[in-house]
């Protein structure tokens, strides 16, 4: 394949590419925000984007979430990201994700990718062929399979968390929460609600996929547009980010947001504004480190451990409660808590990092 490979400078970030291959069908970005504390690790969305600016704010706000993630998660590894244009439902072809495995290949280890929107497990198969450096690979390939559980995992907890300390509530028994998108984070995290007692509303707009959580879970039924207005506990949202905007913050009626999708605040102003209408919100990169938490397992010398991932998973509880007592005693929101909590860790790594200059004997 003949791949052009065009850099594209922004400041604050260490690199951001674009790959085409005309006769692939291929285009796409990797954006790798910071590798102070190790390799970019994020996942490869795919999505039928309408202009390349477009695509390019997405991957921007994507790589740098996950430095932060990464950071709070205390993976050892940087952030990064990238993303396919393409429609997932019919440009989905081995030559495409091949590309992509070259693309990620010409970054030398600098970027390792894994399945995200759009994207899958049986994708990565296609992406190993031309490159090591993919995550996410299936169980029977020594790999950690689907990551979602574990995303879904620590949004449980994380809702867990913030309905104790926002709600008084030590039981999630009786909690009704809205859950915005039954893909895959969505479904495994209406599982855990269900079991937990929690009173479940759901909308997607697949309709297969809502009408199928319902029966499974015996969730009532919402409209898209309308699940922002609806009168529950907690909104959820695990679908696609921006969800928390200027046409949405006057509807909430919710007292807590937490869920597993990405980049939920539209700006950072809205963190601010959710503040002031006592509306309670898990920091997204905090929330849904679950699965890069679990793919992480996958570079760890000795091979990937099920056990030791979730146990890690389950430290995403206290680091929200931590970040909640924060914003508490300096009243400032938690997504602010929750930048300052990562900055200090990225800046002790780069003091770290930093060579000692030898002094000079008198």
């Amino acid at each position: 394949m003949a791949l052009r490979i065009t850099d594209i400078p922004i400041p604050g970030y260490e690199k951001v590419v674009m790959a085409v291959d005309p006769k692939a069908g291929f285009k796409a970005i990797i954006a790798v925000h910071d590798t102070t504390l190790g390799p970019a690790l994020g996942g490869l969305r795919m999505w039928p984007y309408e202009s390349e600016i477009q695509a390019l704010t997405d991957v921007l706000r994507l790589s740098r979430g996950m430095t932060y993630k990464s950071a709070l998660a205390r993976t050892g590894l940087g952030g990064g990201k990238s993303v396919i244009f393409g429609d997932p439902r019919k440009d989905k072809r081995p030559e495409v994700f091949r590309a992509m495995g070259e693309f990620v290949e010409s970054l030398g280890g600098r970027y390792i990718t894994a399945e995200d929107v759009g994207t899958s497990v049986g994708d990565m198969k296609w992406i190993r062929e031309k490159t090591n450096w993919v995550t996410g690979r299936a169980r029977e390939e020594g790999g950690s399979g689907d990551p979602s559980p574990f995303t879904a995992y620590g949004v449980f907890l994380g809702i867990k968390a913030f309905v104790e300390e926002e709600l008084g509530r030590k039981s999630l028994k009786g909690v009704r929460v809205a859950v915005q998108g039954a893909g895959h984070v969505g479904w495994f995290l209406m599982g855990r609600l269900r079991d937990a007692g929690c009173e479940i509303t759901v909308c997607d707009v697949d309709k297969a996929k809502q009408d199928a959580a319902v029966k499974e879970f015996g969730a009532k039924a919402c409209e898209p547009d309308d699940v922002y207005a609806a009168d529950v506990d907690v909104f959820a949202p695990c679908a696609l980010g921006a969800v928390v905007n200027d046409s949405t913050l006057p509807r909430f009626k919710c007292k807590v947001i937490a869920g597993g999708s990405n980049n939920q605040l539209h700006e950072p102003r809205h963190g601010e504004e959710l503040k002031k209408r006592g509306i309670a919100y898990a920091p997204d990169y905090v929330i849904n480190a679950g699965g890069v938490i679990n793919v992480a397992f996958e570079l760890v010398p000795g091979g990937y451990d099920e056990a030791a991932s979730t146990k890690k998973v389950e430290g995403i509880y206290d680091t929200l409660k931590h970040i909640c007592r924060i914003a508490k005693d300096e009243d400032i929101t938690t997504a602010a808590a929750a930048d300052r909590l990562a900055e200090e860790i990225l800046t002790e790594g780069r003091r770290k990092a930093k060579p000692v200059k030898a002094k000079k004997k008198k």
